[in-house]
C-alpha cells in the first residue's frame, strides 16, 4: 500500500523501518490536518467512520511495538473532532494497552508536512525539520514514529479483513488498491468517488463529474491541492496513478481534483500559487521563504508586461521588488522558469519544491494568459 497522503511513499517501508528500530517508546501518529483546496476526504471518514481509522492505528500499533499515538486533526473540523473525541473514548478498552490522544492543530498549512506537525505536537513552532534522521527513525519526542495518513491508516483494516491478495487485485502498475477521488470546483457532480486507481482523468473529470457545471469547455484540471499541477483537457488520457502522474511533472497528491471552465485566468491562477506559498511558508529554508515572494513580484511583472488587464490579481495584495531593472517579458519569463528549479530541488520540503508545479503548468498550457503567443497545443 502506498501513502495516501500525497508523496505515495509505501507504508509498509515505514512500518518496517519503525518495527526494526531500537528503543522501547514507539509512535504512531495519524496526519488530519487535510488543509489541501477541493479535499474532503480525511473529513468524512472521520465523520462518518471514525472506527475505521482508530482500529487502522491500532493495527499499526501492534505491528511496529508502539504504546500511544495521536490525532492531528485541523481545527476548521468541529464534527470530525467531537465524533473522533467520542470514538476514542468508547473504543479505549477494546485497543488496550494501546492509547489515542486528539490533538487540533491552529490553522498552518504547513502542519501537514510530517515534520512540521511533529514540531506542533512538542509544542514547538510548526516548521519543517531536515532530514535526515526520518521520522521512523527520530520522530516525535526523538522516538521512532509512523506517520501516516486518514486514507491510509483507515485502509489498513480492510486489508487484513478480504486479504493482501484482493486488494492488490485492485489498481494499476505500482498504484494498487482504491482512492477516495475528491471532485470540487466548477464541476456538475461534485463529491467524494472512491475507486481503483486507473481511470483517465478524462473519464473522472467528464463520465464521473460531468463536465463544469456552468456547461462551458473544461480549461484547465488541477489535480493534488494548491501546488498540484494544471492539466488541459489534452492530457485527459492520463490514467490517474502515481507513476503516471509523476512522469507528466504532476502529482496525485491527496487526489483533490478542481475543475476549471475556458474562463479562467491561468496566469491568476499560476500568481494564487505563488502567493498561498508566501503566505504559508514557515520560513525554514531560503527558496520557499524569499523564492515564494519574488515569484509574486515577476508575475505580477509579467501580467503588466504582457500588456494585459490584471483582473482577479487587481484584487490582492501587491508585492513590488523597487531596485529591479526594467526587463522585457521574454527576460521575465526565463527569470520564473529559473526561480521555479531553484525553488523545486534547492527547498527543503514540498511547499516549496511543489509550488513550481501549478505555475510551470500553467506558463506551458496557457502561455498566452502569459501575454505570449499561444503554443501549438492551445491553438488546436
Amino acid at each position: 500500500m502506498r501513502g495516501r497522503g500525497g508523496a505515495g511513499f509505501p507504508a509498509g517501508i515505514k512500518w518496517r523501518t519503525v518495527a526494526e528500530a531500537a528503543g522501547p517508546v514507539k509512535y504512531i501518529v495519524c496526519n488530519a490536518d487535510e488543509g489541501d483546496s477541493g479535499t474532503f476526504a480525511d473529513r468524512m471518514v472521520m465523520e462518518g467512520d471514525p472506527f475505521a481509522l482508530i482500529e487502522g492505528m491500532a493495527i499499526a500499533a501492534f505491528a511496529v511495538g508502539a504504546q500511544k499515538g495521536f490525532i492531528y486533526v485541523r481545527s476548521e473540523y468541529p464534527d470530525a473532532i467531537a465524533k473522533l473525541d467520542v470514538a476514542i473514548r468508547l473504543a479505549a478498552e477494546d485497543i488496550a494497552p494501546f492509547r489515542i490522544e486528539l490533538r487540533v492543530g491552529a490553522g498552518a498549512y504547513i502542519c501537514g508536512e510530517e515534520t512540521s506537525l511533529l514540531n506542533s505536537l512538542e509544542g514547538k513552532r510548526g516548521e519543517v525539520r531536515a532530514k535526515p534522521p526520518l521520522p521512523a527513525l527520530q520522530g516525535l519526542f526523538g522516538k521512532p514514529t509512523v506517520v501516516n495518513n486518514v486514507l491510509t491508516l483507515a485502509a489498513v483494516p480492510h486489508i487484513l479483513a478480504d486479504g493482501a491478495e484482493g486488494y492488490a487485485a485492485l489498481g494499476t502498475g505500482r498504484s494498487r488498491g482504491t482512492m477516495p477521488i475528491q471532485l470540487a470546483g466548477n464541476i456538475k457532480h461534485g463529491g467524494l468517488f472512491e475507486t481503483a486507481f486507473g481511470l483517465t482523468l478524462g473519464e473522472i473529470v467528464n463520465d464521473i463529474g460531468g463536465g463544469t457545471a456552468s456547461g462551458r469547455p473544461v480549461k484547465a484540471v488541477q489535480v493534488g491541492g494548491p501546488l498540484g499541477a494544471y492539466l488541459p483537457p489534452s492530457m485527459f488520457h492520463l490514467p490517474f496513478d502515481y507513476e503516471a502522474f509523476a512522469a507528466a511533472d504532476a502529482l496525485i497528491g491527496h487526489a483533490g481534483v478542481v475543475v476549471f471552465d475556458d474562463t479562467a485566468d491561468m496566469l491568476a491562477q499560476a500568481r494564487f500559487s505563488m502567493a498561498f506559498t508566501a503566505a504559508e511558508s514557515c520560513g525554514k529554508c531560503t527558496p520557499c521563504r524569499i523564492g515564494a515572494v519574488r515569484g509574486v513580484e515577476l508575475i505580477d511583472r509579467i501580467a503588466a508586461g504582457g500588456g494585459r488587464a490584471a483582473g482577479p490579481l487587481e484584487r490582492l495584495p501587491q508585492m513590488r521588488n523597487v531596485n529591479a531593472r526594467p526587463r522585457s517579458l521574454e527576460e521575465e519569463i526565463g527569470l520564473l522558469t529559473d526561480l521555479c528549479e531553484t525553488m523545486k530541488f534547492g527547498s527543503l520540503c514540498a511547499l516549496g519544491g511543489f509550488a513550481p508545479y501549478p505555475v510551470m503548468s500553467a506558463l506551458c498550457h496557457w502561455p498566452q494568459d502569459f501575454g505570449l503567443a499561444p503554443a501549438v497545443e492551445a491553438a488546436q
